[in-house]
């Protein structure tokens, strides 16, 4: 019998049935290994295939046999995931096999009623879905009754774990599996699940940290590529008819605005059934009006939603609803919350304005759409301002276009993906997980408290000098309180964290405002704006009627128009492979085939531009006058520690006005010496071997992470040279300047 079919056989009937009733003929592979692993093994496992490839279906299989044939006397799987969006819709799909099982599933998050948690509490069993700020809630206020809950926990599925490895969130999943794996007496099996895995190995090493298991992780044949892709280009309000979708082409001849870049964008989802995705909120937000506007002056039907992590939650489930629904035309103007496994069905077309930051980016917003049998298919607008004649070379470059043809050719010519990345010093974490343990435990002695703590995964590299220096701190703010028995506990100034919601959650959050229309919740902003003032917010225009800064409300009235608003955000780190290739593409004379005239006739200028300019065989360019142009070519974590390199130089060269563009470019005056003496010098610094620690300024105070604030100085600076510095890329990369002369 083949083994396909064996594994087969070991389903119970009712998963049996389901496989049968989705007509499929044979079991997957990525069925197939997972039930090997999950059936034959005490493995953790790692599951990185294709979006839609089955991932959740091959994981829980197994695990439902096993929970439906030997009953567990408490929750038997907890499926831990970063979207409430996703923990609601995962597992709509099998909700018919679940039910069949007779095993139950519990929701669990900040939007999920009471009753629905006490259930689970009177009776823990079968499936519990939660977010790690809920999972933290309970190991805090619930630590007597984690064992009850958790006795005979058997797996852990994590999903979607690219976002979270080498994250504090990610990191504080370890802590809390940890946690509980020392309070039950074992670790259950751990089975991580995605799609854009870059280094499996490094992902694997992850999964299993502290869990004392071997991780499986299959290998799957690589599918020819099959995309529909393409990329134009627009200068922005520019009234040049060659730049224009021609009249003929035009869906809708009707009058369209001025901007050509934001028509053909309507035009490309234009009855299609479509995602647009933008890399930050305010785009998002501006896009979304702007395809509004356009719908009213063309007479069509206003289609348009939107999605992202600051609108309430009516508003984003609305958008996922609407966009599951078959018979409904919608478009979803969305950020990265989008991005992730949510299932919304049929998908025509995925539009991307601008460039993803990261290939990982790229493929899971690609995998959105193509679903059931039909090739992904993408377009991405690229909109900048059309250069004047004195515009610098620098500002000469499409980098945006550039990094999306890029990422693209990574992907196809070495199936590239960014490799975790890994977060030595998380003090923050450190931290929060220090005042989570001791809110849980009462009291311990420091000794009993640093074992406890510096043995979870995320602080291997934390020495004992560093956490001593962090608990002192926290006993001179009050955040701990020593007793006369001379143990810890948390002082008043950490009771006051614990008492808000807020401390379960290890990602930064702003003081946001609510707004509010009527009795509808429309979302949040950082600043209120005053009486009278409008801003943008769910696709729309408010207009401020009244103020309740107190209780962090604000009342609005709808009103006409498109504005902007500000949130402040970080958009992700670049990888230096990805800036490399972009010098290659300026370099070669390859054609691409998935570039449409306008973007072709931009990269050929671009190409054009570079070649005469001599960027692309000396890295220091001259500007004119005092004006100089370094091009390093590295990422964004080695980009930074060439600035922080060039900046030792200032005295000796008077250097002066240093400016930078993401991590493509560095613009200087330097009034003394060369660029081959400064070539010379920053060569040197790479030979004599970086420092990275003596790179970061005494009186600099590098805050990232939500608890930042309360770490040491001296910790904040030592993390931010060893998790945001590059050091060997970057020496290697100076030592190259001197050969370009």
């Amino acid at each position: 019998m083949p083994h396909s079919e064996m594994i087969f056989e070991r389903f119970p009937d009712f998963i049996r049935e389901f496989i049968y009733s989705q007509g499929w003929e044979t079991l997957r592979d990525v069925q197939v290994a997972a039930a090997e692993t999950l059936f034959e093994t005490d493995h953790n496992l790692l599951l990185t295939t294709s979006t839609a490839s089955g991932k959740t279906e091959a994981a829980f299989f197994p695990i439902l046999a096993d929970l439906y044939e030997n009953p567990t006397a408490s929750v038997g799987a907890l499926y831990i995931a970063p979207l409430k969006s996703l923990i609601n819709d995962q597992f709509l799909r099998i909700d018919t096999l679940l039910e069949e099982s007779g095993i139950p599933v519990t929701h669990w998050h900040g939007d999920v009623a009471q009753s629905h948690k006490k259930k689970l509490l009177e009776k823990p069993r079968g499936i519990l879905q939660i977010t790690p700020e809920s999972l933290e809630s309970m190991l805090i206020n619930r630590s007597n009754d984690i064992v009850r809950i958790f006795g005979d926990l058997r797996y852990v599925v994590i999903d979607e774990i690219h976002t979270l490895t080498g994250s504090d969130r990610g990191n504080q999943i370890l802590c809390q599996l940890a946690r509980i794996g020392q309070k039950i007496g074992h670790h259950p099996r751990r089975i991580g699940l995605s799609a854009t895995i870059g280094d499996p190995a490094k992902a694997a090493a992850w999964l299993s940290a502290g869990s004392g298991r071997e991780t499986d992780v299959p290998q799957f044949a690589e599918g020819k590529i099959r995309w529909r892709l393409g990329m134009e280009h627009f200068y922005i309000q520019n009234s040049k008819t060659d730049q224009a979708t021609p009249q003929s082409e035009q869906k809708d001849p009707r009058p369209v605005p001025y901007d050509a870049g934001y028509s053909f964008i309507y035009d490309c989802v234009h009855d299609k059934k479509s995602l647009i995705f933008s890399n930050s909120r305010e785009e998002t937000e501006y896009i979304c009006a702007t395809m509004r506007q356009i719908a009213k002056l063309r007479g069509d039907k206003d289609v348009f939603l939107i999605h992202h992590g600051n609108l309430s939650a009516s508003i984003r489930e609305e958008a996922e609803l609407k966009m599951k629904e078959e018979e409904t035309l919608a478009v979803t103007c969305a950020t990265v919350t989008m991005e992730l496994g949510i299932d919304i069905g049929k998908l025509e077309r995925v539009l991307q304005n601008q460039s993803p930051n990261s290939v990982t980016g790229f493929l899971q917003r690609l995998g959105r759409s193509g679903r059931r049998g039909q090739p992904p298919e993408m377009m991405m607008v690229f909109r900048e301002e059309d250069p004047l004649p004195n515009t610098p070379l620098p500002q000469l470059i499409p980098w945006e276009l550039l990094k999306a043809i890029a990422i693209v050719q990574l992907y196809i010519e070495e199936r590239f993906i960014e490799p975790p990345v890994t977060r030595q010093l998380p003090f923050s974490l450190l931290f929060h997980q220090t005042l989570s343990i001791l809110a849980s435990s009462g009291e311990l002695t420091a000794r009993r408290l640093a074992e406890r703590v510096l043995a979870l995964p995320p602080f291997a590299g934390v020495t004992r000098e560093d956490y001593r220096t962090l608990i002192l701190a926290m006993l001179n703010n009050d955040f701990l309180e020593l007793t006369e028995e001379k143990t810890l506990i948390v002082g008043l100034a950490g009771e006051r964290l614990l008492r808000s919601f807020k401390f379960y959650a290890v990602f930064k959050d702003s003081e946001d405002y609510t707004v509010r229309c009527g009795s509808d919740e429309i979302g949040t902003i950082t600043t209120p704006p005053p009486v009278g003032d409008r801003f943008a917010l769910a696709g729309r225009v408010w207009e401020v009627e009244e103020l309740d800064i107190a209780h962090k409300l604000i009342y609005v009235k709808s009103v006409e128009g498109k504005m902007e608003v500000s949130w402040p955000g970080d958009y992700g780190e670049v990888h230096t492979k990805i800036v490399r290739r972009m010098k290659q593409v300026l370099e070669e004379d390859t054609v691409y085939p998935y570039l449409k005239p306008n973007a072709q006739k931009r990269l050929d200028v671009a190409r054009h531009v570079a070649r005469n300019t001599g960027m692309l065989r000396h890295s220091l360019v001259h500007l004119g006058g005092y004006s100089w142009c370094l091009f390093p070519w590295l990422g964004t974590r080695s980009f930074r520690t060439v600035r922080r390199v060039l900046k030792k130089q200032t005295g000796r060269f008077r250097i002066s006005g240093v400016e930078y563009e993401g991590c493509y470019y560095i613009t200087f005056k330097m009034s003394a010496g060369n660029d081959y003496e400064l070539a010379q010098a920053l060569a040197a610094e790479g030979k004599a071997g970086i420092d990275c620690e003596l790179l970061v300024g005494n009186t600099e105070i590098p805050v990232f992470e939500k608890y930042d604030d309360y770490v040491p100085l001296e910790l904040l600076q030592k993390a931010y040279a060893t998790d945001k510095l590059e050091k060997e890329d970057t020496e290697a990369r100076l030592l190259e300047l001197l050969d370009e002369y």
